[in-house]
């Protein structure tokens, strides 16, 4: 792989087209759900595929996810495999096929955290969106399930019109449940999402400056947009009016689909995210490394020549837009995000890591750096902010192992001094990122 393409930090293997539900916002058509395909990639395929996944790097996330990845019984030997090579295995479902038994058994193939899809606090409404009766109930006997046995776990919520009044009481309910995070997911219109009204963009505008402040103000659960780069210019707007302060959500700059990130589909095809539909090439015909390296269409995300209201902006370098919406709609991989309402004002192109509110720095004694050591590189600064926001709030202006402890304390109850695994707290920071498909 050519020195100057860095490895992706987030791989999302989609190991299935079969599901036990039919969300009508799927991207996967899960119209063979009930059998799959039967060029779904094998069991020892997969392991294949993890193993050139980790000679890329130790430090990739991996997001086992579908359709639902749990009606692959393979599910724990392939996230087994992916742990003894070193990689972080997090997974994401509907948590509808989630028990005791099944969480233990994912515990113990090394799976660092779940990613559990609740669309709603209407169990109505979630089982309409999610097309079966009863989802509601199961999803959250999973979350139930997780908080019983210690298994670290994220809530998906997939905003829409009809929902997006309930993000309070979602916020509310994740922190409550023991959620490590609460992402919250902005539709792009592809397989059957490709029929739904998805979100205005009045609603969407709102809804990210409501998440901007729970980023912020939020102290035991981590608040996050999901494909939403927007998200990255409102965080960095607040920020700007307290430059000592970290801006949540800015760990990474615009959107990482071809860049840091890549979806790998049942069948093998390599592409840049989920909801980007092209491929690449087939990981079946082709080394990883070289699809990743050299593939055509991975080079005008990595040097994006944006159209329209996207190329015009000063947030560029901060956001770039949504690629995949202006694909879906017209196949315009670097046109014009439209569900973003901002006018650019004419500018000077901002540089995220120019800007001194994104990276505050405390000094850290040699022991707390150490510890920081642990945490995989690609959460590392996320990790080193929240802690550091953690030092500030007690008046500190030195980072000590006593802050990395009462950070762990108030997300896991674990006690001070007693093996308190900052690795597991990277994990969860980090995935799973995409969207999943009929599985979450």
């Amino acid at each position: 792989m050519g020195a100057a393409i860095a490895p992706p930090i987030l791989v999302a293997l989609n190991l299935t087209r079969r599901c036990n539900l039919a969300c009508a916002h799927c991207y996967l058509d899960a119209g063979t759900r009930g059998h799959g395909t039967a060029d779904e990639l094998s069991t020892g395929e997969v392991k294949a595929l993890l193993d050139r996944i980790a000679d890329l790097s130790s430090e990739i996330l991996v997001v086992l996810t579908g359709g639902e990845p749990l009606l692959r019984t393979d599910v724990c030997e392939l996230a087994a495999h992916a742990t003894r090579r070193g990689l972080a295995v997090v997974v994401g479902t509907n948590g509808t096929l989630l028990d005791d038994r099944r969480v233990r058994a994912l515990q113990a193939a090394g799976v660092r955290a779940l990613g559990i899809s609740l669309d709603s606090l209407d169990a109505n409404h979630h089982d309409r969106f999610r097309g079966h009766s009863g989802a509601w109930v199961r999803a959250v006997r999973g979350i139930d399930a997780c908080r019983r046995n210690g298994l670290m776990f994220q809530i998906h919520f997939s905003v829409t019109d009809a929902n997006a009044h309930e993000l309070d009481a979602m916020i509310g309910f994740a922190r409550s449940a023991g959620a490590a995070v609460l992402n919250v997911f902005f539709l792009v219109c592809t397989g059957r999402g490709a029929s739904l009204s998805n979100v205005s963009a009045a609603v969407y505008e709102r809804v990210l400056t409501r998440i901007a402040v729970a980023a912020r103000e939020e102290k035991e659960l981590l608040v996050r947009a999901r494909c939403a780069p927007h998200f990255k210019r409102l965080a960095m707007t607040m920020a700007g009016a307290d430059r000592g302060a970290a801006a949540p959500g800015l760990e990474a700059a615009g959107c990482l689909a071809g860049r840091r990130y890549c979806r790998v589909t049942p069948e093998g095809e390599l592409t840049p995210c989920p909801y980007i539909e092209a491929s690449a090439g087939s990981v079946r015909s082709a080394e990883l490394a070289d699809l990743w390296a050299t593939a055509p269409l991975f080079a005008p995300l990595r040097a994006p020549a944006l159209a329209g209201r996207c190329g015009a902006c000063e947030y560029a370098r901060v956001c770039g837009g949504c690629r995949a919406r202006p694909y879906a709609r017209d196949g315009n991989l670097m046109g014009e995000d439209f569900l973003c309402t901002y006018q650019p004002r004419g500018g000077e192109v901002i540089d995220p890591a120019a800007d001194a509110c994104l990276r505050p720095q405390l000094a850290w004694t040699a022991r707390a750096e150490a510890r920081l050591g642990h945490v995989p590189a690609f959460v590392r600064n996320f990790v080193r902010q929240r802690v550091e926001s953690h030092a500030r709030a007690r008046g500190a202006d030195v980072v000590t192992e006593h802050d990395l402890d009462e950070l762990a304390k108030r997300r896991f109850g674990a006690r001070p001094g007693h093996g308190v695994d900052l690795r597991r707290e990277g994990s969860a920071q980090a995935g799973p990122e995409p969207r999943q498909g009929g599985g979450s």
